[in-house]
């Protein structure tokens, strides 16, 4: 069944405009644009191109979705398959499944809102022109990612975005941005050195890179051998950008230090690839080395679901003077945990629960970290104890909106049933309670227990954050510290430049320093076009939790049909 009825040949341009667009916008925004285009203000000019771009996107990948037969979301669908490097038979292989049409319209939507938002409120920094075009270049080779059906096109995709994330992160976040870019890069680019040597390994040994004959394979043309080493080589690279404990470390520091839109894309979109990449690659065409590792796999996949949440309590608690920012990315490392598990389990429960938990974190935590961004970018800073101690009646009653869809993240984020985060925890844990046949029953149920016991502290440090930054602490007004004056605090790495660029270039209002009888001043609540990007995230993340079947009837065919060797 399709929503339209859309020729094979006008899918197959929509799948390659859409991986291809983004490349080619990237460069016309380093061009000077035409007269009649730039405008009152070329910054303006060319965050205006952005949008358009990335909007024609998300419209090509709509159209797309609407195309796509949804009886058969096994199949490969608007394929392109054509010889590029004849000598190593590397093809330029596209196509899409039930699989990886999800994560391309997460990507294409929010990189889409990362525009928009870009638009009205720029980011400090150098030239529009620069970070325009490095978002679009990283828009293509996350989407090219989820598209491409070649391992070695897999390899590049999965490398082209390393250097544009480097940048926006040098070059337009807050403190300690070099050090954290330079960590960033560092750990990806030597995860990524091992993981094609394992990307070579499969292609060299089995004769082909061609992902759909190797998963049709299914392993049967590789030793058992030749898949352990292959998995733990591949395994690394994609555990690094994941990220799995313990090879996450790099992932509060990039966070921390990078711009709003930068953490939205690095957390909803970068951190799919490397779960995408387990899913896609390493259960169809590797599962006996698969079977070898998934203990492994679960086993650190649990300890980065208690470890991440011990890590949010420490950083929520009173006095402790943990960043807002660094808690969202820490709560991350503890979220991809599930996924992981999901994924070592090799169950269709499990490995549906981790792509639903995917899709999920990317709604939640990209709403979460636009949220926390328009804090930081009102009170000048992210610190918890400043913001639940010395703001007055915090933002229930000073930026109301914004306060409520705060909480709304919080509580998607721990998981509510009826928003989109449970669903994938609860199919991971089911996944966990009967793993595949050849996995150890009693130690994965442990592990199931461990994941639950996880959900607790996730909900423990989320209400926690609610209470302390929505409602407030009770302060003596003697115990007001001067840090409290937003004046006086750091300026915001995300807010705009003082002579503006955009339309909406002036600095929200700042409040003043509580006084005792004072009444308390009022922030700017949610803007026109904060609401504009923030409520499809809000809107979808309440329709994944009310109708789970739209993405489960997406992904579980494709992944039967992955788990079982090409065979639907």
């Amino acid at each position: 069944m399709t929503v339209i009825d859309i020729s094979p040949s006008v899918m197959q341009f929509l799948l390659a405009f859409i991986v291809v667009a983004p490349l080619l916008g990237a460069v016309a925004a380093l061009l000077p644009a035409p007269p009649g285009l730039k405008g009152r203000n070329p910054d303006q000019a060319v965050l205006r191109h952005g949008v358009t771009v990335t909007g024609a996107v998300l419209i090509a990948a709509i159209v797309l979705a609407t195309g796509f037969d949804h009886d058969h979301p096994a199949t490969m669908q608007a394929t392109t398959d054509i010889s590029w490097i004849p000598a190593l038979d590397v093809r330029i292989h596209l196509g899409i499944d039930g699989i990886s049409l999800p994560l391309l319209l997460l990507t294409a939507l929010l990189t889409f809102l990362c525009a928009l938002y870009s638009y009205f409120k720029p980011p400090a920094g150098p030239s529009p022109k620069a970070f325009t075009a490095l978002v679009l270049v990283l828009e293509s080779g996350t989407l090219a990612t989820f598209a491409v059906l070649d391992l070695l096109l897999f390899f590049l995709a999965f490398e082209m975005v390393l250097i544009p994330m480097y940048f926006l992160i040098a070059r337009w976040g807050g403190d300690q941005r070099r050090a954290a870019a330079w960590k960033f890069i560092l750990y990806t680019l030597l995860g990524s050195v091992v993981m094609l040597l394992g990307l070579l390994l499969i292609g060299l040994r089995s004769g082909t890179f061609d992902m759909v004959a190797l998963a049709t394979d299914n392993g049967r043309g590789l030793t058992t051998s030749v898949q352990v080493i292959a998995v733990l080589a591949i395994g690394v690279g994609l555990a690094v950008k994941t990220p799995m404990w313990p090879l996450h470390s790099w992932l509060p520091d990039a966070h921390t230090a990078a711009p709003t839109v930068g953490s939205v894309l690095l957390a909803g979109v970068l951190l799919k690839m490397g779960t995408y990449g387990f899913v896609r690659i390493l259960l169809p065409v590797a599962p006996d080395g698969m079977r070898t590792f998934a203990p492994y796999l679960a086993a650190f996949a649990v300890v980065g679901i208690v470890y991440g949440s011990l890590a949010c309590l420490a950083l929520a608690r009173k006095g402790a003077k943990g960043d807002l920012k660094r808690l969202i990315a820490y709560s991350s490392v503890g979220h991809m945990g599930f996924v992981l598990l999901g994924i070592a389990t090799m169950t269709p429960t499990g490995v549906n629960g981790a792509l639903f938990a995917n899709i999920a974190h990317g709604l939640i935590t990209g709403l979460l970290f636009f949220l926390v961004g328009a804090v930081k970018d009102r009170y000048g800073t992210a610190d918890l104890d400043t913001l639940a101690g010395a703001t007055g009646a915090a933002l229930y009653g000073r930026a109301p909106r914004l306060g409520a869809l705060l909480a709304f993240a919080a509580v998607a984020s721990l998981g509510l049933p009826g928003l989109a985060g449970f669903w994938g925890e609860m199919l991971t844990l089911f996944g966990a309670y009967s793993p595949a046949e050849g996995l150890s029953r009693p130690a994965f149920r442990t592990f199931m227990a461990i994941g639950a016991f996880g959900t607790l502290l996730t909900a423990a440090y989320m209400l926690i954050v609610v209470r302390r930054v929505c409602m407030g602490e009770h302060t003596p007004h003697s115990e007001l510290s001067p840090a409290a004056t937003p004046a006086d605090a750091p300026e915001s790495a995300d807010a705009p430049e003082p002579s503006g660029t955009g339309p909406s270039a002036t600095t929200p209002p700042r409040p003043a320093t509580p006084q005792p009888g004072a009444t308390t001043p009022q922030l700017a609540d949610i803007q026109t076009y904060e609401a504009a990007t923030w409520t499809p995230l809000a809107a979808l993340t309440v329709l994944a939790g009310l109708w789970p079947a739209v993405l489960l009837g997406l992904t579980d065919p494709a992944v039967q049909k992955l788990l079982a060797g090409g065979k639907s």
